[in-house]
């Protein structure tokens, strides 16, 4: 399959220093990302970029301003030494059936929680997701989220990039798959020792390849 899947909401690169790496990534892409906000409770906050409608990428770091989190940074940040593409997020309009549907299908998706940020201008998102940091198949199954009535951030977002591909690695792509043929969240997986995501972006530097 090529393209990325119709129900993809957002990459997530995890970085070290959401100020490093968004300086590195405007040289690399040739548009700078667009303030994003904190996510209380997380101890993280990102920048954004869109990547074409109701899809973007979010550069997710640890907030040094933060209070101290409910519990370890996700996406392995703490141990992080460098950006890399760690998960990726599809949308669902029903997040209890599809972690029950998950769960019948034999991986954990989480508990749905309801979570709120501020952006910048003051306008308040709040959303339903299940945990990034279940980390299911090491990220090659999606987390989900459910925007409800909130401004999807992909309008707002810094543009100039398109999202072009997106796909998957991991040892065993047929365990993947069964899970995300239960969620619908078609992705082509291709046979890999270690499990991992890879997309490729349109930007005004050409086509940019991300890990």
């Amino acid at each position: 399959m090529n393209g990325f899947p119709g129900s993809t909401d957002h990459l997530a690169l995890a970085v070290p220093d959401v100020d490093a790496a968004a300086r590195e990534m405007t040289g690399r892409l040739g548009v700078a990302p667009s303030a994003g906000g904190r996510h209380p409770g997380w101890g993280t906050r990102n920048v954004l970029y869109s990547l074409g409608e109701r899809v973007y990428m979010e550069l997710i770091g640890p907030d040094p301003d933060a209070a101290v989190s409910a519990g370890p940074l996700p996406l392995g940040l703490a141990e992080l030494e460098g950006p890399r593409l760690a998960a990726w997020c599809a949308r669902s309009s029903d997040l209890s059936a599809a972690v029950h549907a998950a769960r019948r299908a034999g991986s954990d998706l989480g508990e749905v929680r309801a979570l709120t940020r501020d952006n910048p201008d003051g306008t308040r998102l709040a959303w339903s997701m299940t945990p990034i940091e279940a980390n299911v198949f090491g990220g090659v199954v999606p987390f989900l989220i459910d925007w409800g009535e909130s401004p999807h951030p992909a309008t707002t977002a810094a543009s100039g990039c398109t999202l072009l591909e997106l796909r998957g690695l991991h040892p065993e792509p047929a365990a993947v798959l069964s899970v995300l043929r239960v969620l619908g969240a078609e992705l082509e997986i291709e046979q890999a020792e270690t499990p991992g995501l890879v997309a490729r972006l349109q930007t005004p530097r050409g086509v940019v390849e991300l890990h």
